[in-house]
């Protein structure tokens, strides 16, 4: 695989029964890349990221993983070890403190200077304030922070990001986004990054991939789309789309 290319998808497909909730899917991750995954709810989204992270196994198809042929190779252990994810649905401990968290997964990842690491990210997602506090007593954006806080304790080389400013409020999650660009232009980590709010996938991704029902109907940056389908934006582009009102075929 292209050193360039951290994480590439070929042909992947994924059965239910006998429902295809993936067809036959390609796509690849660059580099210091951050790749916008969009499509409606049910469209297959969770599920590839499930695939990557070697949560379900696909019924066809091949994976490469940082240079790891992942169909041959299911020792995922030292993969995951420079990968990790996000979501803002995930649950954390509720009777662990914010610090515990934090601890047990710099542990968990053999984080070298875990102190120093865990100092820097409590203050870029302003977490000083509630260091202490269990999570039960958080509110559903405090959470959010500390997920992101946690999914960056190993200084990963592939991010994924399920609606990762979900329930942040717009100042925090504006800098959030800002983070993630600056983080992308001074560290060599790719990102697949999930969301429904279609003007932070614009402001954000280099490049974006729409899939509706199981398959991908569009690949491109996001100048490049909205051209060929000549709308004034992703919101509008993704509304057409869903509501079949533009042809799929990109």
């Amino acid at each position: 695989m292209n050193e360039s290319i951290k994480l590439s998808l070929t042909d992947i497909t994924k059965k239910f029964g006998n429902t295809n909730v993936l067809n036959s899917i390609t796509f690849d991750l660059k580099e210091s890349e951050i790749l916008g995954f969009l499509g409606p709810n049910g469209a297959g989204k969770t599920t590839t990221l499930y695939i990557i992270l070697g949560l379900i196994k696909p019924t066809s198809g091949k994976i490469n993983i940082l240079g790891r042929d992942i169909n041959s190779d299911r020792d995922l252990r030292d993969i995951l070890n420079r990968m990790n994810f996000s979501s803002s649905s995930t649950s954390l401990p509720y009777s662990l403190t914010v610090e515990e968290v934090l601890t047990f997964f710099a542990r968990l990842y053999g984080v070298k200077n875990r102190k120093a690491k865990i100092e820097e990210l409590v203050e870029q997602f302003e977490l000083s304030q509630i260091y202490k506090r269990t999570i039960r007593t958080l509110s559903t954006g405090q959470h959010t922070r500390l997920n992101l806080a946690k999914a960056l304790v190993n200084d990963p080389e592939i991010l994924l990001l399920d609606e990762p400013t979900a329930n942040l409020d717009p100042d925090v999650a504006d800098r959030v986004r800002d983070f993630f660009k600056n983080t992308i232009k001074n560290k060599t980590i790719s990102i697949i990054y999930t969301s429904h709010n279609m003007a932070e996938m614009q402001k954000i991704s280099d490049r974006i991939i729409f899939i509706n029902k199981g398959k991908i109907v569009i690949s491109g940056t996001p100048d490049e789309v909205i051209s060929h389908f000549r709308t004034n934006n992703l919101e509008e582009l993704f509304l057409k789309l869903v509501r079949g009102e533009v042809d799929n075929d990109a």
